[in-house]
């Protein structure tokens, strides 16, 4: 029988490798894997459906299957994750010393809707008490002019979210203080080319990040993987096929550091080292895929977008994902 040509958008990751290369073939499927940057992933796949399956915001999708109108079913593969307490820049003049300080200051972020800003706003929350509505959002291009959101914004009116002008962007605005705090998933360039003006909130942020893991057991989950609805309607065991091998690939990239230990699996000199601290902090699967391993940091993340005005109502975890890649097959 002729397999199913698809085509996959989704990150150049070591996790990903094995279906770049055909060490791992998805049952039933012919993959064509295009490695991309995620801003353009998310905007060929959100605006023009470009792709049969793709990498997508979690926040983005979360809001879109809460108004009823998502075009694309997720299957709980998490391509990224990432702990956001380093994404937090300040202007030296901003007056913040502290997380407190947010309060009653202007934070610019690329979209107010991005789920590193949900994580962020999240945190600050539950652990600092500053809540969304108690700072004022300007919203735009960080690097470039005329960024826009993705997903249309629908925010209480106590939730104060304005566009920047056409003409600018984040990263001038942050340096020269037309606002005090960025928060964002890449590093404004200013901070990168070492400006004096821009530092991170928290500079020692693997040590509060690692605190904050063993407060919470949250490891921020950032992207998910889509599925075309109708390509699902159409072929739905294309979803367990897509969790299958995505989960095969991640086993071999964290197996490759872990049972091969006289050379490094990646150009990282102390590689074991942090291998065993992973192992210490989180067991043996730092990264895992499916719905009960990460539940909790699922309930969190809804949690959040509820309080931050960008859902109307609670979703259960299981809404989110394709029904036939929820659970288990026993034998």
């Amino acid at each position: 029988m002729e397999k199913l040509h698809l085509t996959v958008a989704c990150g150049d990751y070591d996790r990903t490798k094995a279906l770049q290369d055909g060490a791992v073939q998805p049952e039933g499927i012919r993959l064509n894997y295009l490695p991309l940057q995620a801003e353009e992933i998310f905007w060929r796949m959100g605006g023009h459906r470009e792709f049969d399956a793709s990498e997508m915001s979690l926040s983005n999708q979360i809001t879109m299957v809460s108004r009823g109108n998502a075009p694309f079913v997720a299957i709980p593969v998490f391509p990224s994750r990432f702990f956001r307490h380093s994404c937090i820049f300040i202007n030296t003049d901003s007056g913040i010393q502290k997380p407190q300080d947010f309060k009653g200051k202007k934070v610019g972020a690329p979209e107010y809707s991005i789920t590193a800003a949900v994580w962020i706003r999240g945190m600050l929350q539950d652990d600092y008490g500053v809540k969304s509505h108690e700072m004022e959002w300007l919203v735009g291009g960080q690097e470039e002019t005329g960024r826009k959101e993705r997903v249309a914004l629908k925010l209480p009116p106590e939730i104060r979210v304005s566009p920047i002008a056409g003409d600018k962007t984040l990263n001038g605005m942050l340096e020269s203080r037309e606002i005090d705090a960025l928060i964002s998933a890449r590093a404004p360039s200013s901070f990168v080319k070492g400006s004096p003006k821009i530092r991170r909130l928290f500079p020692n942020y693997k040590e509060v990040e690692m605190d904050y893991y063993r407060r919470t057991k949250i490891f921020p989950i950032m992207h998910v993987l889509v599925i075309r609805r109708a390509l699902y309607e159409q072929h739905p065991w294309v979803a367990r096929s897509l969790y299958k091998a995505f989960s095969e690939a991640k086993e071999r990239a964290i197996g490759a550091m872990l049972k091969i230990t006289n050379t490094h699996a990646a150009t990282l000199p102390w590689l074991f080292a942090e291998v065993e601290e992973l192992k210490a902090l989180f067991g043996a699967d730092w990264w895992p895929y499916g719905i009960e391993p990460n539940r909790h940091v699922l309930e969190t993340l809804i949690r959040y977008m509820q309080e931050q005005g960008l859902i109307d109502k609670p979703l259960k975890v299981e809404e989110v994902f394709a029904p036939n890649v929820v659970g288990e097959f026993k034998i």
